[in-house]
């Protein structure tokens, strides 16, 4: 990696902020939306199962359905795009998706395959495990998310404010999926507020407590 791209990554991690005020009636090029999407599935995740789902709403009358349940912060009408993050409960019926074409082109051992596939599944016959998993790893693929959105000159507002009883009934979410977070899109109509940041020494511990 060259300097000048270490420069650029460290400058738009430093440069995002949470904006709550858009320009409204900013459509983003489909372009730009799915390279914010794709640099987003790209997230690590655990097993590599990929536990997220993202459900975009762009239409003026969805967002306006979603304002009340997210109690009337206006962000969510005026920006771009609304993203819910979602996270998948049942991550391990991936495995085979993921790991099967893998399998059949040559480039993983079917016995490893299988020993993936029991590690799974052991795993997520614990119902906090597929909770935890689904909300960390969906959690990892949400500030790719952020990050890739300023790297195209967008603002983000990742959203916790919400009723997500009320979102999952409204927008047909199945079972499946438990909602991670809500995160606005689209061109800052006046600039973020600046943040204060605890200091290194207040949140690093080295080697032990």
């Amino acid at each position: 990696m060259t300097e000048q791209v270490q420069s650029e990554v460290f400058k738009v991690m430093a440069e995002r902020h949470s904006v709550k005020q858009y320009q409204t009636g900013h459509r983003l090029p489909k372009e730009h939306l799915e390279q914010i999407l794709t640099a987003a599935s790209q997230a690590p995740s655990s097993w590599n199962l990929q536990h997220w789902k993202f459900l975009v709403i762009e239409d003026q009358a969805n967002k306006e359905k979603l304002l009340p349940i997210a109690f009337g912060q206006k962000q969510i009408a005026e920006s771009s795009a609304v993203i819910a993050v979602l996270g998948d409960l049942q991550a391990n019926l991936n495995l085979e998706p993921v790991f099967g074409p893998l399998v059949e082109a040559g480039f993983l051992k079917p016995e490893i395959k299988e020993g993936l596939s029991g590690q799974v599944n052991g795993a997520y016959k614990n119902p906090q495990v597929a909770r935890d998993e689904a909300i960390r790893n969906a959690s990892l693929a949400s500030m790719q998310l952020m990050l890739a959105a300023k790297a195209l000159g967008y603002d983000t507002c990742p959203m916790g404010g919400y009723d997500p009883v009320r979102f999952v009934s409204e927008f047909n979410v199945p079972e499946r999926y438990l909602p991670i977070m809500l995160i606005t899109v689209g061109v800052a109509a006046t600039p973020a507020r600046g943040s204060g940041r605890l200091s290194l020494d207040q949140v690093v511990v080295k080697e032990s407590f």
